[in-house]
């Protein structure tokens, strides 16, 4: 594809959907993405990839049909559109759904102003050279080294029997870097960082390598006082997560748990709307496309539904006030759905899913936060997690430092932390003033999503590993 902005989807699939007897979508889709990785100098990864098609989905008495195929004409709107009102006929007959039609939302028209700029190959190659060589000269006694960057847009265009009419462009792009050193006794340590980016194209964030060669530095010294590091004393103790690791609590350990599909499984967070959930400071949101008056890293204005996109708030002052839900689920729980109905590929039915979920800041400084605490650990990178739905985590930290008498120490090597969510944040007793984001990872909830999360410093008790 020459470079150009990608914005080609044609809208004649509005007369297929509109006036259907049932919830009807069609919804049209491709997406493109370029990748390229140096591993000590060579490249290992050089791709380029573009796929795309339409789908339809039909809801019939709580039962729904789905179909897709890999062309986007009007002879495969008019096919998956019958295949998904045959799919739906045939799991009513079958498994005689009885649920109410879904709820009746007010038409969404949104049409986005997000642009994709494409960059060929070698432009991505040549920029992450100039990295390598940087750190390959300046720092020969690197283990290994690698450096990546990714590019990538995702179009869509829905249509709905209501009315409702989207077209979004989704663009992200992001470098990284990986350094790995040997310590005295013939171990590696290893730090991973992302360089630039977010929710744009290649040209909206890089201009020349080296105004990222002091991130390179940073991480080297981060790498070496790791080197030196030491493995934590394991046990319940004092510490200050950063905002890395308060990202993946956000969306691991307490996101998923109010996932509505995951409440109506048994998560734990079915037994505790309107209960007690985290410390009177703890506030969390998993926001649609602004925060704070500006634009969140990965903005969704209208989701896979037809419907408008807005803030899900999940907690407010300790308490659990609400789940993130799509049309069916908004109508068991009698509330008005939030957009948060995503799907992936085009051959992906809508799945509750998270967007940019974060903890709120609070009002204290990292340094009385540090100042507090005698004998503990600031936990500033994550490198893993995983949780299931009781809140149970255990989440990998792959740098961190001991506090002693309110100062920080040594570096830790690689260990992890674990909990349970509710309970971790209810000993949550100060909050920094800032909020940093993470918004390079997908989720992996049966389909992957793009998607954010963040916090600020967080100071809880929780378990950490030894060695």
């Amino acid at each position: 594809m020459p470079n150009g902005v990608i914005f080609l989807l044609n809208d004649f699939i509005k007369k297929y959907a509109d006036g259907a007897a049932e919830h009807t979508e069609i919804r049209a889709q491709q997406a493109f993405s370029r990748g390229v990785t140096l591993v000590g100098g060579n490249l290992v990864s050089n791709t380029r990839t573009r796929t795309g098609g339409v789908c339809a989905r039909v809801y019939k008495n709580g039962l729904w049909g789905f179909s897709s195929k890999g062309e986007y004409n009007e002879e495969s709107v008019r096919a998956v559109l019958e295949a998904a009102r045959d799919n739906a006929l045939f799991m009513d007959r079958k498994l005689k759904g009885s649920k109410p039609p879904l709820l009746a939302a007010a038409p969404v028209q949104f049409t986005g102003t997000e642009t994709f700029q494409d960059v060929d190959q070698k432009t991505l190659i040549d920029f992450i050279s100039v990295l390598d060589d940087y750190m390959q000269k300046k720092y020969p006694d690197l283990a290994s080294r690698a450096v990546g960057m990714r590019s990538n847009c995702i179009e869509k265009m829905l249509h709905t029997d209501n009315g409702s009419f989207s077209h979004q462009l989704f663009p992200r792009t992001y470098g990284m870097i990986s350094m790995t050193a040997q310590t005295a006794d013939g171990e590696t340590v290893e730090l991973f960082d992302v360089i630039g980016g977010g929710a744009g194209s290649f040209c909206d964030f890089y201009s020349d390598p080296l105004l990222f060669t002091d991130r390179i530095d940073a991480l080297y010294e981060e790498l070496m006082h790791k080197r030196e590091g030491i493995f934590p004393d394991a046990g319940m103790c004092d510490c200050i997560i950063g905002s890395s690791v308060a990202g993946m609590v956000a969306h691991e350990a307490v996101g998923h748990t109010v996932e509505a599909d995951l409440v109506l499984s048994g998560s734990v967070a079915a037994s505790n709307l309107g209960k007690q959930v985290a410390s009177p400071i703890v506030n969390m949101v998993d926001f649609a496309h602004t925060a704070f008056g500006e634009k969140v890293p990965l903005p969704v204005y209208v989701d896979d539904e037809g419907t408008k996109c807005e803030d899900a708030v999940l907690i407010k002052d300790g308490i659990l006030t609400g789940y993130m839900n799509n049309l069916e689920s908004a109508a068991h729980f009698g509330v008005n759905p939030c957009g948060n109905a995503r799907a992936y590929g085009f051959a992906d039915e809508p799945l509750i899913r998270m967007r940019n979920t974060a903890v709120l800041p609070g009002k204290d400084k990292l340094e009385d936060m540090i100042a507090s605490i005698d004998n503990g650990y600031y936990l500033t990178r994550t490198a893993n997690g995983q949780a299931d739905t009781t809140g149970e985590f255990m989440f990998g930290v792959c740098m961190g430092y001991e506090i002693k008498n309110g100062k920080l120490g040594r570096a830790l090597r690689d260990t992890t932390i674990s909990g349970v969510a509710f309970n971790m944040l209810k000993t949550v007793d100060m909050l920094s003033d800032t909020l940093e984001w993470d918004f390079a990872g997908f989720c992996g909830k049966k389909q992957p999503m793009p998607v954010s999360m963040g916090g600020p410093a967080i100071k809880c008790r929780v378990s950490i590993g030894g060695r």
